[in-house]
């Protein structure tokens, strides 16, 4: 009989965020698959996860390229789903850990769309994004009454996030790292910037909170950062 493929949502930082059935699942599978990119050594995912881990698990380092077409490079993708399906049709549960939640700009999503055409019996437990960690570890409320709140990834084009930042009472800025200055511009000119705050590696031990961002306009901004702002209400 083949295995199950889980899709597991470890959070942001904290191993306290994981879901009880995000433990349990880790527990239970024979094979974790743990992300990680060409740049780095060892998985963050991997990390939060590991006080869970049985010792008799089989870890599996699987590189994923970071591209921003997915479908102009599959070469790796598919061999890595092939490596997975090997585990699968061997009757082995196997676990596939990733940041935050499974569903929210994850690795996850390629992956399982890739196995979900080929039959492949998966479970995908959610977990806590980063946004939703910070606001609650900062006492900084995310969105109330009826504000508009909408969450963009800095790595679209400008024109776009002009556009719904115009539109928005509140905004979740993703994926900053690549071109914060820009992301600090926008802030001022719909007059966020007041009220906005950057967290990196929010529940790690090198958490940072950043609150002064036209101070940190033109430093290095870390991958795993996030923006939380609010439009200052007009006198």
């Amino acid at each position: 009989m083949a295995g199950t493929f889980y899709g597991i949502g470890v959070g942001p930082g904290d191993p306290e965020l994981l879901t009880m059935k995000a433990v349990n699942t880790i527990r239970k599978v024979d094979v974790l698959i743990a992300p990680k990119t060409e740049k780095k050594d060892g998985s963050v995912a991997y990390n939060i996860a590991k006080p869970y881990l049985r010792d008799d698990v089989e870890i599996v380092y699987q590189v994923f390229p970071m591209v921003k077409h997915f479908e102009e490079s599959t070469e790796a993708w598919e061999a890595n789903m092939k490596e997975i399906l090997g585990f699968l049709e061997a009757g082995k549960n196997v676990g596939f850990l990733t940041l935050g939640d499974a569903m929210f700009f994850s690795t996850y999503i390629y992956v399982f769309r890739l196995l979900e055409k080929k039959g492949v019996n998966i479970e995908t437990i959610p977990g806590i994004p980063a946004f939703i960690a910070i606001g609650s570890h900062l006492g900084w409320p995310i969105v109330e009454g009826n504000d508009v709140l909408s969450i963009i990834p800095a790595t679209a084009d400008k024109e776009t996030i002009e556009k719904v930042m115009s539109v928005s009472d509140n905004v979740v800025l993703m994926k900053v790292y690549k071109n914060f200055p820009e992301i600090a511009d926008l802030l001022v000119e719909n007059k966020m910037i007041d009220n906005a705050v950057m967290v990196s590696r929010v529940g790690m031990p090198d958490e940072e909170r950043i609150d002064d961002i036209l101070a940190r306009k033109d430093q290095p901004v870390n991958y795993l950062s996030t923006v939380l702002a609010r439009r200052t209400p007009e006198k």
